[in-house]
């Protein structure tokens, strides 16, 4: 503790300072790639390797670690000054507090600007979408019949139907050969796709559809990431499972695929289930059907003896029956009684609301009588000729509202309040104006 009133300084133990370090090296430099030469390679008992990286130039060092299974993956043998680019962990040797890069993955500096286009690649594909797992097709978990699309003579193939053999024997095989390897090969496994595809169409019915090569350098895998394969493996509408490669190889078909499989033997051992192990589970669920089989028929039997018993007793039976009758015959009496006693009540109610209902309906009724001759007498026309007009017709009874409608010499009928008179038209007078 400070006894001059500063901050107290904090004091660390070797072992925790030099855990610390290392724990923020490994999260800040996490799947770093470094550039060097190789100097003092060295392959211990156990199988791991140590070798240290130095600049091209001379000017600084880096101590490496690499284990045994990262250090198999590695295609060729790491020699003294040769240039790699080496990808890893960096971390701090706690017994030594030392610097030091754990290395998972080392290849030679030459796949540098290969590894560069893969990634601007991979970007701009993903950006597209043709990686999103939403559009991934599910693999069906009983296949009859997979396409496998690889060279006739790669060692995948060989693999794949060994495991395919072993598995599942009753899964048909269909091979769509191509190149895995050379300029000529991403064309190759386009076609073959297509082929596949169209056997599909034309009634040969394949289940799924296996792209795989073995294991090799960036370049030997280059094209399984050539963009014409990989928008052909994600366009396909079968599902694709990729099995590129080892483990640790990675190419731009796996996200492309609906299903990685880290080598070509996973592959056919993911598309394809364990025959010995699905009879297994046919044999259990037999099993478990005969049991619950048995269940049910021993109940049924319960059931089918009480049956029995109750049939030996018939006239117990119909006596329960007849009281229950009886009981029933009570409550309907009782029930019709109170209903019409109910009603009987609301009879007066109901009378008199009719009785007010009819007098006042009729009451209406004659108002709306009154009305109605009110308005007829108005509309006499015997009621118009009393106050002094005259209604004109023809011969033809046609009656003339004009004066212009009638012709000098014409026989006119007019019908007053008391009777008619007959007239015949001397001439035309001047009009009225209207």
């Amino acid at each position: 503790m400070s006894t001059d009133g500063r901050a107290p300084v904090r004091v660390w133990g070797v072992g925790a300072l030099v855990q610390a370090i290392g724990d923020h090296l490994q999260v800040r430099f996490s799947g770093s790639v470094v550039r060097g030469e190789i100097s003092g390679f060295t392959r211990a008992a156990s199988g791991h390797g140590y070798f240290t990286l130095k600049d091209e130039h001379g000017n600084a060092s880096l101590r490496c670690a690499m284990f045994r299974r990262a250090l198999s993956q590695v295609d060729f043998s790491p020699a003294e000054g040769m240039l790699v680019e080496a990808r890893g962990n960096l971390a701090v040797y706690e017994a030594r507090g030392e610097l030091q890069l754990v290395v998972d993955g080392l290849q030679r500096a030459g796949a540098g600007a290969l590894f560069e286009q893969f990634l601007r690649l991979k970007a701009r594909l993903e950006a597209e979408g043709l990686f999103e797992p939403d559009a991934k097709q599910a693999i069906p978990r009983l296949p009859r019949r997979i396409a496998v699309v690889t060279s006739l003579g790669a060692a995948a193939l060989r693999d794949v139907l060994a495991t395919l053999r072993r598995r599942s024997p009753q899964v048909e095989v269909v091979l769509a050969p191509c190149l895995v390897q050379g300029s000529e090969a991403p064309a190759q496994i386009v076609q073959a796709l297509i082929d596949v595809q169209r056997a599909h169409r034309q009634g040969v019915s394949i289940d799924a559809v296996i792209v795989c090569r073995g294991g090799g350098s960036m370049e030997d895998l280059w094209a399984f990431n050539d963009e014409r394969v990989v928008r052909a493996v994600a366009a396909c509408p079968l599902p694709v499972i990729s099995g590129v490669g080892h483990e640790t190889d990675v190419t731009l078909t796996d996200f492309a695929a609906d299903l990685r499989a880290p080598t070509p033997t996973a592959a056919a051992e993911l598309v394809s289930i364990d025959q010995q192990s699905a009879l297994a589970g046919l044999a259990a669920i037999e099993r478990h059907l005969q049991h619950r089989l048995m269940q049910r028929l021993d109940g049924l039997a319960q059931r089918l003896d009480q049956a029995a018993n109750r049939l030996a007793r018939p006239a117990q039976a119909l006596g329960a029956h007849r009281q229950q009758v009886g009981l029933l015959a009570h409550r309907l009496g009782a029930a019709g009684a109170d209903h019409v006693r109910w009603a009987r009540q609301g009879l007066p109610a109901l009378e008199d609301r009719l009785a007010r209902a009819l007098q006042n309906q009729t009451h209406r009724s004659g108002q709306r009588l009154e009305a109605f001759a009110g308005r007829l007498h108005a509309l006499d026309p015997q009621r118009v000729l009393e106050r002094g007009y005259t209604w004109l017709s023809d011969e033809h009874g046609l009656a003339i509202t004009r004066a212009h409608g009638a012709q000098p010499g014409q026989l006119v009928k007019g019908v007053m309040a008391d009777g008619e008179l007959r007239m015949r038209v001397l001439d035309e007078g001047p009009g009225v104006p209207e």
